[in-house]
C-alpha cells in the first residue's frame, strides 16, 4: 500500500477521534450515542477521561501519519525532489 493512503488514512482517523472527544467533553452520559462507552441512562456527569483519551489517540494517528507522509528513503530526501542523480 502506498504511504500516501496511509498517511491520509490516519489524518482522517485523528480527525475522527477529535469530534469523538468533543462529543465526550460536551454530552452528559445519558445522551452520549448507545455505541460509545459510557453511555449510562441514569447518570448526567461528562466523561473527561475517555474524551482525553481519544484526543491521546488521536496525536498518536497524527504521529503515525506524519511519519508515514515523509520521504521514502534518506538519499531521496538528499538529493532533493528535482535532482538528477
Amino acid at each position: 500500500m502506498n504511504k500516501r493512503y496511509l498517511a491520509i488514512a490516519g489524518y482522517l482517523v485523528a480527525l475522527a477521534l477529535i469530534v469523538v472527544s468533543i462529543v465526550y467533553f460536551t454530552t452528559p452520559a445519558d445522551h452520549l450515542p448507545t455505541l460509545f462507552p459510557g453511555h449510562d441512562i441514569a447518570s448526567t456527569k461528562t466523561h473527561a477521561k475517555h474524551g482525553l483519551a481519544a484526543i491521546l489517540l488521536a496525536l498518536g494517528a497524527v504521529a503515525f501519519a506524519w511519519f508515514q507522509g515523509g520521504p521514502s528513503s534518506p538519499k531521496e530526501e538528499q538529493r532533493g525532489p528535482n535532482s538528477d542523480n
